[in-house]
């Protein structure tokens, strides 16, 4: 006796095996993946696509800074895979945690000058020196590469001195894009990713010249604990899909250059 498969099913079965999507035919697991504040809520996007193409797995995703994500991971918190927003926390995990995956690049993020209550449209680094901006929102440039990024462009145009005893910090870039939408900062250097966000992208913003930092290549690996965990593994493959770039893209981020390394 032959079991016919629904019409709908197969042709589900055929696109996952025509595109190489991971599918649902592998063991269904559950994954916890600890990603970069500059993903949010974008990754929920990709976890969700994904989901769809692999109805009985499970992604849980907790986000913050990738420096502190990292110190988790490192004294064993349980994440199975780790999304971060710059290349260097991942290899420091892939040098001092035996077992975790080489880190590859996922994709490229962007600064921006963001505020609730000034039209910064066009607004230059060098401007942020007028008297209208009495606080200053970064991330914390101690573990949070968009902070750095932050504080490296204001360096580069020569404002850090003038402007730093007006600088607040947030503990992640979520929390940056947060405090100038309060009102508790009058502008933030945050990601493009979240200016482009509900909430945010009613308001005009400014692109900062990313010739001014280092890049925020943004990079993940598979941990040490996540590398039995089917879920995770094949969440990584599918971060470099092209549903998955197509997410990444509308949300502001680039596509790495051909042949960049997650170490540069």
């Amino acid at each position: 006796m032959f079991f016919k498969l629904p019409t709908v099913r197969l042709r589900l079965i055929l696109l996952l095996v025509l595109t190489g999507l991971p599918s649902a035919w592998s063991w269904a697991e559950s994954a916890t993946v600890a990603a970069a504040s500059s993903l949010r809520p974008t990754l929920d996007r990709i976890a969700e696509a994904y989901m769809e193409a692999n109805p009985e797995d499970s992604i849980t995703i907790i986000y913050g800074a990738s420096g502190r994500l990292t110190a988790q991971i490192l004294n064993g918190a349980p994440f199975d895979a780790f999304l971060s927003a710059d290349t260097a926390y991942p290899a420091a995990l892939f040098e001092q945690a035996p077992g975790t995956s080489e880190p590859v690049i996922y994709a490229l993020g962007r600064l921006v000058l963001w505020s609730a209550n000034h039209d910064v449209k066009g607004l230059a680094l060098s401007g942020l020196t007028q008297d209208r901006f009495r606080r200053i929102a970064i991330a914390q440039p101690a573990i949070a590469p968009y902070g750095q990024r932050a504080r490296e462009a204001l360096e580069a145009v020569g404002v850090w001195a003038q402007i730093e005893n007006r600088v607040v910090y947030g503990e992640n870039i979520s929390q940056v894009a947060q405090m100038s939408a309060s009102g508790a900062a009058d502008v933030a250097i945050t990601a493009l990713s979240l200016a482009l966000q509900d909430g945010l992208a009613e308001r005009p913003y400014a692109l900062i010249d990313d010739s001014l930092h280092e890049p925020l290549a943004q990079s993940m690996v598979v941990t040490a604990r996540g590398q039995h965990n089917n879920a995770a593994r094949n969440f990584i493959k599918f971060m470099r899909h092209t549903v998955a770039a197509d997410i990444l893209v509308r949300a502001g981020f680039q596509m790495p250059v051909s042949g960049m390394a997650a170490g540069s």
